[in-house]
């Protein structure tokens, strides 16, 4: 199967990340290589370093851009590791960041990676798959309580105590295996009245892919470091699929837009907070009309851009 991704909201990320042709550019999560190969294509000495943690994206990638030479570095890698991945390449400061933090068409189309409730693969969901622990784990693994917090904190299930009882006592009778058997348990455990649009295992689904892959752990501390290592003017763009991870992304922007939170009787800032970017989207972008309608899937998709300052202080009067 052919590694394939549709980029989502193509030019807005590409106008967003406002691109120089001698920059540093860091792309977190290259997938099938959209978003990467239209910044290189506007680099001319500049530099591109992507990473993703599924090597076989890696390995399509590579093929795809191998046009590019030298331009284009690629890591298998996660992108929370991005300071320690950059000086390897000897740099110390970037001038465009992009994350999109969703999963690839690829992995939920292919039915091997137990991404997707629909069809019926094996407990997997490992976006790297030298990695050991799988959904399989979660869902065997966990007692009822741990189940039950991952379900109702990743995926906001409201059903999250009905499913994960449902889970153990399915299991109790043997180990569940595919993805098919875990969303009939889930659709089973969620009331007829209360499943309403789109399937009931998807909320249930999403919190267990969180878990497996460790998606939400580190994010913001990795979010301040991103900003602080852009270089003055610098820009970072951020794709979110579902409202935990868009949540992380604006109280990291509010807070580091915000300057002196000194009293403002003081006549100089003692507490020596700074505003360090600039947020160039109010509010989020999302996906136009003709583009939902060509790919669907970015449909829940937000994208925040900011600029970074250069930092002065200041003095009250």
């Amino acid at each position: 199967m052919e590694f394939k991704h549709v980029p989502i909201m193509l030019d807005a990320c590409i106008e967003g990340l406002n691109i120089k042709g001698n920059g540093v550019y860091f792309d977190g999560t290259l997938g099938g290589g959209g978003h990467s190969g239209e910044i290189l294509g506007r680099l001319t000495s500049g530099k591109l370093i992507a990473t993703d943690l599924d090597d076989e994206a890696i390995a399509a990638a590579k093929e795809k851009l191998s046009f590019y030479g030298d331009k284009f570095l690629p890591v298998h890698g996660n992108f929370k590791n991005f300071k320690e991945i950059i000086r390897g390449f000897g740099f110390n400061g970037l001038d465009g960041i992009l994350l999109d933090l969703g999963v690839s068409s690829y992995q939920l189309d292919n039915r091997s990676r137990g991404f997707s409730y629909m069809g019926n693969g094996k407990l997997d969901m490992r976006m790297d798959g030298s990695q050991d622990f799988s959904a399989y784990d979660v869902i065997n693994g966990y007692g009822e309580n741990e189940l039950r917090n991952v379900i109702s904190a990743y995926g906001e299930e409201r059903f999250a105590g009905k499913i994960a009882a449902a889970i153990v006592k399915k299991r109790a009778e043997g180990e569940i295996r595919t993805t098919g058997e875990l969303a009939e348990i889930i659709e089973e455990a969620i009331p007829k009245k209360f499943r309403g649009e789109g399937h009931p295992a998807k909320r249930t689904f999403q919190a267990v892919r969180i878990e497996v892959n460790g998606e939400l752990r580190g994010l913001k501390e990795c979010i301040y470091d991103m900003i602080r290592s852009l270089n003055p003017g610098g820009r970072i763009a951020i794709i979110t699929f579902h409202s935990l991870e868009d949540r992380v992304v604006k109280q990291c922007f509010k807070d580091l837009e915000t300057d002196c939170v000194c009293d403002k009787r003081l006549p100089v800032c003692v507490c020596g907070k700074k505003k360090e970017i600039e947020v160039l989207t109010k509010k989020p972008i999302t996906a136009s009309a003709r583009e939902l309608q060509n790919n669907p899937r970015a449909k829940s998709a937000k994208l925040r851009i900011a600029e970074k300052l250069q930092i002065t202080r200041k003095i009250k009067i």
